[in-house]
């Protein structure tokens, strides 16, 4: 998008901006539904996995977060990724063990489930973001 003006790149930027925080806002929606709907806020511990999610990401990586898409990377690198993978697995396994559980019904999990792709969908929108400089969105 070379030929675009600077004030136009600003504003499409400021448009993706504004998308990745609905997005994230619906997330946050699906997940207070799926308890409140059915008045069983069991389904929020999941919350937790979100809030530990970023945290190894933050600790171990700091501001060169391209090492985690390399294949090669250093010992703090491996444990960062197996964190992560473990809070990612853990934020689908709980609202599955609740339905298994019985503890929640199938339509809190599917809301749950949901809220998990969208909040997965917003996290690789803005890696993606934030991959390109401001002048290449393409």
């Amino acid at each position: 998008m070379a030929g675009l003006s600077r004030s136009l790149s600003t504003c499409l930027h400021s448009g993706q901006l504004a998308l990745l925080a609905i997005l994230v806002s619906g997330g946050i929606v699906l997940q207070i539904l799926a308890c409140a709907l059915y008045n069983n806020w069991w389904p929020m511990l999941t919350a937790l996995m979100y809030v530990i999610l970023p945290m190894p990401l933050l600790f171990f990586t700091g501001s060169n977060s391209s090492s985690l898409m390399s294949n090669e990377g250093n010992g703090w690198v491996n444990f960062t990724k197996f964190l992560t993978g473990a809070s990612v697995i853990g934020s689908i396994a709980i609202p599955s063990i609740l339905k298994h559980a019985n503890l929640i019904g199938w339509g809190a999990l599917a809301m749950e489930l949901s809220s998990f792709v969208v909040f997965g969908v917003a996290i690789l929108w803005f890696l993606q973001m934030s991959n390109h400089d401001d002048y290449s969105y393409f």
